[in-house]
This record gives C-alpha cells, structure tokens and sequence, in this order.
C-alpha cells in the first residue's frame, strides 16, 4: 500500500509538474506575447511621438504661413484703402478738370463771338475806308478839274479880248438869275437840303 501509495504520489507529482512545466511554458509565451506586444507598443508609442513632432512642426509652420499671410492680407487691405484715395484724389482732380476744360470752351465761346463780331466790324470798317478813298479820289479828281476850270475863267478874266466877247455875249444873250441848283448843275454834285453834299461818280 505504502508503494502503491508512493507510485501514485510520484505519478501524481509527475503529473503536477507536467502540468506546473505546462503553465509555466504557457505562461513564459504569454509573458513573451507581451512583450512582444509591449515592444510593438513602445514603437508605436515612438511613431505617434514622431508624428506628433511632425505634426506639431508642421502645425508651427502653417501658423507662420497663416501669420505671413494674414500680414499680406493687412498690407494689401492698405494699398487697397491708398488706391481707393489716390481715385477718389483723381476724380476729383477730373471733375475739376472737367469744369475748367466746360469754362474754357465757354470763354472760347465767347471768344469765337467776339472775332465775329470784331471780323465783322473790320468788315464794315474796310468797306467805309474803301468808299472813303473812292470819295476821297472823286474829290480829288472833282478838285483838280475845279482848279484847272478856275484857271481857265482867270485866265479868260484876265485877257482883254476874251472879257469883252464875255460881255458882249451877256448884252446880247441875257439869262436869269442863277440860283444855288443851277450853280451845281453840272458839277457832278449832290447837293442836300441841310446844305450837306455827295459827289456823283462821273459816267
């Protein structure tokens, strides 16, 4: 009994020692799985590290790109605000230009009136001087031939012989006497009732 007790104590020790060999074994793999786990981890934990660096760096460099161009938005907004005074300081430079160039044409206007009117005046102005000179030679002409008619009757009063047949033709042929018309009859002059007058082309 005492060896069949010991066989079934040795078997049953043999068996807890497979059985603690096994748990152990099982337990060493599992221990090795997490290990191998935990290794997989840490990478992974390392990865997500870097990516997060990496995300951080890029993060830093969006928002100095986002900074960079919030200030060129800034200083385009500026130049936009000068452009818009430097057109509103150049309509109105063309609005004033605009009334100074309607004042001009009005004053060139008026300009172009008065050469008109001063054309037409040197017009008429030339056209008197023109008759002016026309009357002015008429009475020259009607001059010089009253000069050399007046010479001729002095020189007919003058000589004795031209005088007596002068008388002799007034006791033969008496006329009437001879008034102001019958003086100019004639003479190629207009005479006026105010005593003024105007001296006729000659045919």
């Amino acid at each position: 009994m005492l060896a069949i007790a010991l066989y079934m104590t040795k078997q049953g020790d043999a068996t807890q020692h497979e059985s603690d060999a096994g748990a152990i074994t099982d337990f060493s793999n599992r221990l090795d799985t997490a290990q191998l786990q935990l290794s997989l981890c840490n990478g992974s934990m390392i990865l997500f590290s870097n990516s997060v660096d990496e995300s951080r760096s890029e993060v830093l460099t969006f928002s100095n790109r986002l900074a960079e161009a919030e200030a060129g938005i800034a200083l385009d907004l500026e130049q936009v605000t000068n452009l818009n005074q430097h057109v509103a300081t150049v309509e109105s430079s063309n609005q004033a230009l605009v009334r100074h160039t309607a004042d001009l044409t009005n004053q060139l206007a008026g300009l172009s009136g008065k050469v008109a009117s001063a054309q037409t005046s040197l017009v008429q102005t030339n056209q008197d001087l023109v008759q002016a000179y026309k009357d002015y030679g008429l009475l020259e002409n009607r001059l010089r031939r009253d000069v050399a008619e007046r010479v001729v009757m002095e020189r007919k009063f003058n000589n004795i012989l031209k005088l007596q047949e002068q008388i002799q033709l007034l006791k033969e042929n008496p006329v009437e006497t001879i008034s102001l018309d019958r003086i100019y009859t004639g003479l190629d002059v207009e005479v006026k009732s105010n005593g003024s007058f105007h001296v006729l082309s000659p045919n």
